[in-house]
């Protein structure tokens, strides 16, 4: 697979491409037929993906993927569905799964929207994992967080009762906004004590980027809710 066959793969958006590394190119090239799923129109069967039946998480946006295959390294007998769109981010990944011999973790390379209202059956889903998306901080981009009511639901159609939803941010005024957004779904339930945020759960890792800063006194901020 080429370079360039790669790029011509997602055609619904514009992406802002960083430089592939040779090593992500190679990945790319060698591991995402073995690792990856192409995007369908029609629900799948994931059992055929990973051989079993099995809980199944979903990380959408996983970046570089650090956290990602740790989480299914760390879990080897729940299944990891992770999607993404950045090219490079795709590729890490994938020199991470071949490197640390992990097999419980498939990868998707297009819109999560469209893979989870397409690909992804009804009451299916054991967790969905959103880790530090982009938070579009100035208020005229609120539009184009991912966190808005319609996803939240459509999150909520795929988890299967008692499944749930973990997503983490460092900017508070999105920690506000998705804990106001969970809160409306009436499918869902705060796990939280205090009806707000949690503690960094232990299955988590904690990034270099994260460390250094809640060294520097930043706040980081954990949502678990699940689904009633």
């Amino acid at each position: 697979m080429s370079n360039e066959t790669i790029q011509r793969e997602i055609k619904s958006y514009v992406l802002r491409q960083g430089k592939i590394t040779p090593g992500q190119k190679n990945a790319l090239e060698r591991y995402l037929p073995i690792y990856g799923i192409n995007y369908q129109q029609t629900t799948v069967d994931l059992n055929n993906y990973f051989g079993r039946s099995n809980k199944r998480v979903i990380e959408i946006g996983f970046g570089m993927g650090h956290a990602t295959w740790q989480i299914a390294k760390n879990n080897p007998d729940i299944d990891y569905l992770g999607i993404e769109v950045h090219l490079p981010g795709v590729g890490a990944l994938l020199m991470q799964l071949e490197e640390h011999k992990v097999q419980n973790l498939r990868v998707i390379r297009h819109d999560a929207v469209e893979v989870i209202k397409n690909m992804i059956p009804d009451n299916s889903i054991h967790g969905f994992h959103i880790f530090f998306p982009d938070p579009w901080h100035k208020k005229r981009h609120h539009k184009r967080r991912i966190i808005q009511d319609h996803f939240v639901e459509l999150l909520a159609q795929k988890l299967h009762t008692g499944g749930y939803i973990h997503l983490a941010t460092d900017w508070e005024d999105y920690a506000i906004w998705m804990l106001e957004i969970l809160n409306r779904q009436k499918l869902l339930k705060n796990s939280s004590p205090s009806g707000d945020y949690i503690a960094r759960p232990e299955y988590r890792p904690l990034t270099k980027f994260e460390n250094r800063g809640i060294n520097l006194g930043h706040g980081v901020w954990d949502l678990v809710f699940e689904k009633i």
